[in-house]
């Protein structure tokens, strides 16, 4: 099969004893997708096998290789580069384990340096599990801080995309006492920045960015805080001065709304849960989370491990199936920008 010229994917398996290994061979079971791009996983063997007896999965023929120039990707094939890190003894299915989290992480570190150095195009994960990963030795809120680390990036946020909104976030993995000191006129302009890139990365050309406010009715004035009038709007003024196209602060309860009925391409939310609750509820099963900022694509599915079902056959493949499509839609963005 001649499909050198698709990108090549870097899929990394995410926690071996969660629903990833499930969704990674459901995905790719779809043979469609083999036409658009060479997705390389990146994992262990023994955990694949392990999957591939769970129920309604999928007969995948795996292959394992060393060299990605040389590997015969395409339909009813699963290419694997194996990183021979992951006893199923010591990963036990739907159970936190210190293994299972190194393993992780290991996967996410090689997938991240085979697009530093141009061998994948992007890089798209299965969900990992944060207390798995700090049981590990990894003390970070999730792969957004360990991708920061490991490629340099001083300024990076989540989007998290759906067919019906998009959403950045001026904080996620911190306590709301924190999220709320973190919304400063500095950090909400650099957040608006990145919304306005990660708009362009997907093909909107004159993005229209709303702004969620942080208080009840965006503050009602001052009545109910003065965050929005003395951090959040002069961060929207210098946003104006530099061009883009960006609302007040508006209620955090109706702009989301608007932003489905067309009225924004984009939301920025003040916190994680803030921005999290409406795109799970419009979107769990299509959500996808970019991490904007990096010098290289990232996406993910915009759900976790679910230790609760794995190894049922239950999880389903749709948000990663999104996120291989976002991804797809990033690189093609970026070499149309470089052409």
């Amino acid at each position: 099969m001649d499909n050198g010229h698709l990108p090549l994917l870097a899929v990394t398996l995410g926690d071996p004893a969660g629903i990833g290994p499930e969704v990674v061979v459901k995905a790719l079971a779809h043979e469609e997708l083999h036409a658009r791009c060479r997705p390389l996983v990146l994992g262990d063997r023994r955990i694949l096998d392990r999957a591939g007896a769970w129920p309604g999965m999928p007969a995948l023929a795996i292959e394992v290789v060393d060299d990605v120039s040389e590997a015969d990707f395409g339909p009813g094939r699963l290419t694997l580069l194996d990183l021979h890190n992951a006893d199923p003894d010591e990963c036990p299915v739907g159970k936190v384990s210190t293994p299972a989290g190194r393993a992780a992480v290991a996967y996410v570190q090689q997938a991240c340096d085979l697009c530093m150095d141009g061998t994948a195009a992007a890089m798209v994960t299965a969900p990992l599990n944060k207390d798995a990963m700090n049981q590990a030795g990894f003390a970070y809120a999730g792969h957004t801080e360990l991708l920061m680390e490991r490629t340099g990036a001083q300024k990076v946020t989540m989007l998290l995309t759906a067919p019906s909104l998009r959403v950045v976030h001026v904080s996620a993995h911190v306590a709301l006492a924190e999220a709320v000191r973190r919304v400063t006129r500095d950090r909400v302009s650099a957040v608006i920045d990145l919304a306005y890139q990660g708009c362009r990365a997907l093909g909107v050309d004159r993005p229209r960015i709303g702004i969620a406010g942080l208080n009840p009715h965006a503050g009602e004035h001052g009545l109910f805080g003065d965050e929005e009038a003395r951090e959040i709007m002069p961060a929207v003024v210098a946003a104006r001065a530099r061009g883009l196209d960006v609302s007040d602060p508006r209620p955090p309860d109706t702009v989301f709304l608007r932003a489905t009925q067309g009225a924004y391409d984009i939301v920025v939310a003040m916190y994680h849960d803030q921005g999290h609750i409406p795109m799970k509820l419009l979107a769990f099963d299509q959500g996808v989370n970019v991490s904007l900022g990096l010098p290289i694509i990232r996406t993910s599915v915009d759900h976790g491990t679910a230790f609760d079902i794995a190894g049922t056959g239950k999880a389903r493949e749709t948000s990663l199936l999104a996120a291989i499509d976002v991804a797809l839609q990033m690189v093609a963005a970026r070499d149309r920008a470089a052409s």
